[in-house]
């Protein structure tokens, strides 16, 4: 068997999320396990593919075996209308076999976003992504008012989990509280998962 890893699942498009996904990265390995970062590939209205079969660049496409041999799962998503983003849920939704098996139950898990507009749907997005969650099973793991960072923040950062507020164009990168939330959730997965498994 492998060693355990966090998968950390993402759709980005400016590339705020994936700064965020990489972010919780550190945090992980800063815990000391593994953290596997996959993206999903864009979804066309039109049912056409609209991706290569492999990235062109940044990480793998995820496959429902990176699923279900993780250890812990930290789930991104841009906002779109207080919702994540359709090709996340797409692939979410192609998850039903292992919903049937269990194969995520008792596992932790963690949602972070990323929006354009300061209030433009950050925590409705965050619990969105968490609702296929607990139909897995898996244990949503937050980040608590410990974190002094959640206190200090004048850009994003939820109790539901780590957020980005990226401006209008995306542009604006990641502020110091930012960071320090996404890498709080990731150490929060890997020890979380190390004291189940262990």
């Amino acid at each position: 068997m492998s060693a355990p890893y966090i998968l950390i699942l993402y759709y980005s498009r400016s590339g705020s999320t994936n700064e965020m996904a990489r972010q919780i990265a550190r945090g992980v390995e800063q815990a000391g396990l593994e953290a596997r970062l996959r993206t999903v590939p864009a979804i066309s209205t039109e049912c056409e593919a609209v991706s290569p079969d492999i990235p062109d660049e940044g990480a793998l496409y995820a496959s429902l075996d990176d699923l279900k041999n993780c250890a812990g799962l930290a789930l991104g998503s841009p906002t779109r209308f207080g919702n994540m983003a359709a090709p996340l849920k797409y692939f979410l939704d192609g998850t039903s076999n292992l919903w049937l098996t269990g194969a995520l139950v008792g596992k932790p898990a963690g949602v972070f976003t990323s929006t354009a507009s300061l209030h433009g749907g950050q925590e409705t997005t965050l619990l969105s992504m968490m609702l296929p969650l607990l139909h897995h099973g898996m244990l949503i793991t937050g980040l608590p008012y410990s974190e002094s960072a959640l206190l200090e923040t004048q850009g994003g950062g939820t109790p539901y989990g780590a957020s980005h507020h990226a401006g209008a164009d995306g542009k604006s990168g990641l502020d110091s509280h930012e960071v320090a939330l996404c890498r709080a959730l990731g150490m929060r997965l890997a020890k979380t998962a190390q004291k189940l498994e262990g």
